[in-house]
């Protein structure tokens, strides 16, 4: 009983709090629209959404970019994924869907990705293409043996991570701060910052779908089965 009361306690002065939050913002609250903008042609991109994320406060996507990273190791700690049973590949009807499908899926993530430094689009927009792409791969039994390239699987998982925080120390070298590109240079940067984590994000996202890390021994017994050898 009283913990039940000091757990009641506690949720009033949460909510008293949060309210008080709230109702002491500003009525119009100044933001930083103008100071973005006007920094705007030194960002390297011309769309101030990708500038806010890669130039003005890249240290919050680095870490989004973890985040991701951290769900895909989580889900793989918990269980093993399971490849959809049997051979899709006898559905014609899906497999001339996959075949149109599949390279305009890449191409749109590859074209959203170029956009993004001057309008909208983006890593993150790309990426979620590159996952739905990798996603129809899998229901259409397509990805059996790439599946199963553990290295290859986790040097892409770990892809944007890596290369994100290689800029933020070379650019320590080049600029003496953290993410603070060369004058002149900072589209060059952010491209190769989305362009790697582009491709993590599809895997971490198509992987996710999957539901857990490859299974081994799942590949030997699909290579043993008798449909296999049919």
């Amino acid at each position: 009983m009283i913990l039940r009361m000091s757990l009641g306690f506690l949720s009033l002065v949460l909510l008293a709090a949060l309210s008080w939050a709230v109702l002491s913002l500003p009525e119009k609250p100044a933001g930083l629209t103008a100071e973005a903008l006007s920094k705007l042609p030194e960002s390297g991109v011309t769309n101030p959404v990708t500038a806010v994320l890669l130039n003005y406060r890249g240290y919050d996507t680095l870490l989004e970019v973890g985040v991701l990273l951290l769900a895909i190791v989580g889900v793989w700690s918990l269980r093993r994924g399971d490849l959809p049973l049997g051979d899709l590949r006898d559905r014609p009807l899906l497999m001339s869907l996959l075949r149109v499908l599949l390279p305009v899926l890449v191409l749109a993530a590859g074209y959203l990705l170029w956009i993004g430094a001057f309008a909208p689009g983006g890593a993150f927009q790309g990426g979620a293409l590159l996952g739905g792409a990798l996603v129809l791969v899998l229901l259409g039994g397509l990805a059996r043996s790439f599946i199963h390239r553990h290295r290859l699987l986790r040097l892409g998982l770990v892809l944007g991570v890596l290369v994100f925080a290689g800029v933020c120390a070379v650019t320590k070298g080049l600029t003496d701060g953290l993410l603070e590109y060369p004058a002149g240079s900072g589209g060059a940067w952010i491209l190769v910052i989305e362009s790697a984590a582009m491709i993590s994000i599809g895997l971490t996202l198509g992987l996710l779908y999957f539901g857990g890390r490859p299974d081994p021994g799942q590949k030997e017994l699909d290579e043993g089965s008798p449909r296999h050898h049919a």
